[in-house]
């Protein structure tokens, strides 16, 4: 895993252990196995948006402060300027951008997602996170799985969910697909 999942997880693990957490409890409270907890947080493994989403909630800290280190200081406004917003390589198919890293207190995340394109033998990796979410596509072509269903979305066409249901994203004819998610 490269430097920057290294030290999220190890950001991670130095706040279950300022909170006196135990790797067990915290896994029971991400409702995960605390096989697949420790995987995360020795970076050994990817860790999923949604399970960054639930870690944020479970110790009250903003997303952005817990992908970069750094407490957002903004509180009237934030401008992110294009290409600029804080990088977060979370699996090799997706890319995300925090829009508003530096403003406190959102009530919302809104991301820049690009999804690579996967061959279609691949299985689309799933998952949730408390809240809701809404993506609107901005360039190529969408497919998202929610709830057992599959869409298909072109630019300009948007969604609305429940992000506690499993959901996933791939993009279609061999070409990235860009999209606004804005997670509340």
């Amino acid at each position: 895993m490269g430097e920057e999942i290294r030290q999220l997880a190890a950001r991670i693990k130095e706040i279950r252990e300022i909170e006196g957490l135990s790797s067990e409890q915290l896994a029971a409270d991400l409702e995960i196995t605390p096989e697949l907890y420790l995987s995360y947080e020795s970076g050994e493994e990817d860790i999923p948006v949604g399970i960054l989403y639930r870690i944020a909630r479970r110790f009250k800290l903003e997303l952005s402060a817990l992908l970069t280190g750094e407490e957002p200081r903004l509180r009237s406004y934030a401008i992110t300027r294009k290409g600029r917003g804080v990088s977060v390589e979370r699996r090799k198919a997706y890319k995300y951008q925090s829009l508003a890293y530096n403003y406190i207190d959102k009530k919302a995340e809104p991301f820049l997602v690009t999804v690579e394109p996967k061959p279609d033998t691949q299985p689309v990796e799933l998952n949730s996170h408390p809240g809701q979410e809404f993506n609107y596509v901005l360039s190529g072509t969408l497919q998202v799985f929610i709830d057992g269903y599959e869409v298909v979305l072109y630019p300009g066409d948007s969604i609305y969910f429940d992000s506690g249901i499993e959901h996933g994203m791939k993009a279609l004819n061999g070409e990235p697909a860009q999209f606004l998610a804005v997670i509340i």
